[in-house]
């Protein structure tokens, strides 16, 4: 019952009480019991309303509701959506020139396959070209899914992973390992860094 209501009820009670004389009460005890316990009845509904929350004082009386059930959802951030579609390849074997999940990925393969189902762009097929496409970007600007690339023989880039922020990048390393993440500054990957690149998707 709202404040409003309850006040009405009050009202009405008072008017009651008043037709009741003195000595019609003392002939008329059930009159009484009803103007008695109707009173107290109200009373008890008010207490109630005003332990309900936003109605005791608690800096928030009569505040209208404020929660936004229907509202459209913030726009996903696309990196994150990069980087949380990366992870879960986890695990998935190495194998050369693979490009599906069903039969493996080499490093390549696997930035291709993250790239295409999340964004729907077809980068180059090789690390190579992975690297001569993109935006040029520095070490210390890595942003989550920015590509790494590095020289495993001589210098000629030869592997390639994704960046997924705090030094670490996820990639599919050779021949008898999996999907993994490692650290940029681990020294055997730090000695091999050759650079990095912002696909065009990220731009």
């Amino acid at each position: 019952m709202s404040i409003q209501r309850y006040a009405i009820v009050a009202g009405l009670l008072a008017t009651l009480a008043s037709a009741v004389r003195a000595d019609e009460v003392a002939e008329a005890p059930a009159a009484a019991c009803v103007v008695t316990v109707a009173g107290a009845w109200a009373d008890a509904v008010l207490l109630q309303e005003l332990a309900a929350p936003g109605l005791a004082g608690d800096g928030t009386d009569f505040a209208p509701d404020r929660r936004t059930s229907g509202a459209p959802a913030a726009a996903a951030d696309p990196r994150q959506l990069l980087s949380d579609f990366a992870l879960q390849l986890l695990d998935i074997r190495y194998r050369r020139g693979g490009r599906i999940p069903a039969t493996g990925f080499d490093c390549s393969g696997f930035v291709h396959y993250v790239f295409a189902q999340v964004f729907g762009v077809d980068l180059p097929s090789d690390s190579v070209s992975q690297y001569s496409s993109g935006m040029r970007v520095g070490k210390a600007e890595l942003l989550k899914g920015d590509l790494v690339f590095f020289h495993m023989h001589g210098k000629r880039i030869s592997h390639v992973g994704i960046y997924l922020g705090d030094g670490r990048f996820i990639h599919s390393p050779t021949t008898g390992q999996r999907v993994r993440v490692d650290l940029l500054d681990k020294p055997y990957w730090a000695r091999r860094f050759a650079g990095a690149r912002r696909p065009d998707a990220l731009t």
